[in-house]
């Protein structure tokens, strides 16, 4: 009998990418930070980066 992936290497490579865009963002928005309340703010946005960039992309494509 071969051995079956159970079709989970798709999540675990999503994993990864959501996983490098995370630190990614954290790079980015903590070196545009100032003070604690941005910091705080960089890492909140760090997690949540995909609705910001949806957002962002909503947003152009509407004018």
């Amino acid at each position: 009998m071969g051995e079956r992936s159970g079709g989970n290497s798709a999540v675990v490579g999503g994993g990864a990418i959501y996983g490098l865009g995370i630190f990614g963002a954290w790079f980015y928005f903590f070196g545009q930070a100032d003070g604690f309340w941005e910091v705080v703010w960089a890492f909140f946005q760090g997690l949540l980066w995909p609705a910001f960039m949806v957002f962002d992309l909503f947003t152009t494509l509407n004018r």
